[in-house]
């Protein structure tokens, strides 16, 4: 089937029915991520013989990849096409679990088998950031200009749907066959995805003259930093709740990672408009103390259900904060440099997941494991005052929010 090149000029169509291909690829691209979120840090503890920090360095270390190729993703996605951006990073994820099942040969030396996980990990960082922000670029360039928030909020609502169906998944596979099963998923998922997205229309990319890094860096910080404060919840629970599952002796530990993907998906569901409607900053302020009290209900959870009632609120809290924060750093670019500009935004997260997951790992070693969750907690609500300033100093560009 050939591949139909919409002009940037074309006029916007339906909304879910222009969206819904993209997020159906940005959701089996991420199921190789979901997969291995809850094996991960078990697999480095138990089956290598590594303590928490090596543990939050591995999960680290895919951030940290995707911050530095995040500005090659967005003027990628600007300047060659959104569509073929995706290519990319599907292709890139593959190679990942290529990687994986590389590691499994040194498993007599732990060390060198950690190092390849790293490296397979930094792969699926570079392979994430390409896929997430040239999906992002796609949509908002084919559907109406009053959606931001929502194309934000429902791509990202495919990301996460992935992680809460791929956690359970991956858990049982890991149960059953072991890590091996994770890495070769990680090989074929991204594959299908590419027979998904041929078929879909591609958006010619923009003529007109797009801004630098460096200018959209300078336009997007603030609510770049506000998203990086509020997505240290996001990095507690999807590296360490499993483990503080398995220190309490409390079974289902991947029931965490879907009680926040639910939630998440929930709060998308039935909120994504308020952030176009009311005002990203709005929201976001709201929803960073939604988010901080969640991670003190994990800090002080005795029982199970606690501890899945704070994931569930960490979730909610934090899937508005990022579309949220969102809004307002796409209404500060000029529109034919959005991919670079969700680039630009996206990497303040990476820069925050790739401190704050060795950073906690530290704090875990040194104190009960708990107590991360409280630190994490100060550091979420934190983003609320970064959503009091951005009300107060609204948008050059849009003005202030009505």
């Amino acid at each position: 089937m050939s591949v139909v090149t919409m002009p940037d000029t074309a006029a916007p169509r339906p909304f879910a029915a222009s969206l819904l291909p993209i997020m159906g690829a940005v959701f089996v691209g991420f199921l190789v991520i979901g997969v291995a979120m809850p094996v991960l840090p078990l697999y480095v503890d138990d089956g290598l013989g590594f303590g928490t920090f090596v543990v939050g360095l591995v999960a680290g270390s895919q951030f940290a990849a995707s911050l530095i190729s995040r500005p090659w993703a967005g003027h990628y996605s600007d300047g060659r096409g959104a569509k073929r951006a995706v290519f990319a990073g599907l292709l890139a994820a593959s190679a990942s679990g290529l990687i994986y099942l590389g590691s499994l040969l040194f498993r007599g030396a732990p060390g060198a088998s950690v190092a390849m996980l790293l490296l397979g990990r930094g792969v699926l960082g570079g392979a994430e950031s390409f896929i997430i922000t040239a999906a992002v670029s796609w949509g908002l360039a084919i559907v109406d200009a009053r959606n931001i928030g929502k194309v934000i909020a429902w791509v990202g609502s495919a990301m996460f749907a992935a992680f809460a169906i791929g956690a359970p998944v991956g858990s049982a596979l890991y149960a059953g066959y072991g890590f091996a099963a994770i890495a070769v998923v990680t090989v074929l998922a991204p594959l299908v995805t590419l027979l998904l997205i041929a078929p879909l229309p591609a958006v010619e990319p923009g003529k007109h003259a797009r801004a630098s890094f460096v200018e959209v860096i300078g336009a997007v910080w603030v609510p770049g930093l506000g998203s990086a404060l509020g997505s240290v919840g996001f990095g507690a629970v999807t590296t360490f709740v499993a483990l503080l599952f398995a220190a309490r002796g409390w079974a289902n530990g991947w029931s965490a990672y879907t009680a926040y993907a639910v939630a998440f998906i929930l709060a998308r569901v039935f909120f994504s408009h308020l952030a176009d409607k009311i005002g990203g900053a709005k929201v976001a302020l709201v929803c960073a103390a939604i988010e901080a009290g969640g991670q003190a209900l994990i800090w002080l959870a005795a029982r199970p259900d606690m501890a899945l009632a704070g994931a569930a609120l960490t979730g909610f809290g934090f899937s508005l904060i990022y579309p949220g924060f969102g809004v307002e750093a796409v209404r500060r670019v000029p529109a034919q440099s959005r991919g670079l500009a969700m680039g630009a935004y996206t990497a303040f997260l990476d820069l925050a997941q790739g401190l704050a997951s060795p950073a906690l790992g530290l704090i875990a070693a040194g104190a009960r494991l708990n107590v991360l969750f409280l630190v994490s907690s100060a550091t979420v609500l934190c983003a609320s005052c970064v959503a009091w300033w951005l009300i107060e100093n609204p948008s050059p560009l849009e003005g202030p929010s009505e």
